[in-house]
């Protein structure tokens, strides 16, 4: 039996592959060279006490579109993990559409480096969170 790639299932089964993206309604927008770009609604079920969309979900949002623009320059076999992300937090959100950008910096042989963002999907596009990541980059066994 040959074990499918998280590529090839999101390929196949788009945000089906990822119980987190059905569980948060992320939309896959467009993945491919290094780059993902992942939409999400802001609905009040993941507002805070004061109203803004809380603010770990900017974290996983960017990580998540992070980690879809690595598997797009991963080797077959090859399997990563965060090791490191760092989040600044710039506006907040309360409604609308957010848009998780992904790209990556530099792939090494065992650590990777991507870059995120989180905007408003509005006519301005306001940033609301910047993020880097590393990621560790492991052969399957």
């Amino acid at each position: 039996m040959v074990k499918m790639g998280y590529l090839d299932e999101i390929k196949k089964s788009g945000r089906e592959a990822n119980p987190f993206f059905l569980t948060m309604g992320i939309e896959i927008e467009s993945f491919g060279d290094g780059e993902a770009r992942l939409t999400m609604p802001v609905r009040p079920s993941i507002l805070n006490g004061q109203g803004w969309m809380q603010g770990g979900l900017y974290v996983a949002l960017a990580d998540e579109a992070m980690a879809l623009a690595l598997y797009t320059v991963l080797d077959e076999g090859e399997l990563i993990a965060t090791i490191s992300e760092n989040t600044s937090f710039l506006q907040g959100a309360r409604e609308g559409r957010v848009v998780a950008c992904g790209r990556v910096l530099k792939r090494g042989r065992q650590v990777a480096f991507t870059e995120g963002s989180v905007r408003l999907d509005s006519t301005t596009g306001d940033v609301l969170s910047e993020s880097r990541a590393y990621f560790t980059v492991m052969r399957r066994k």
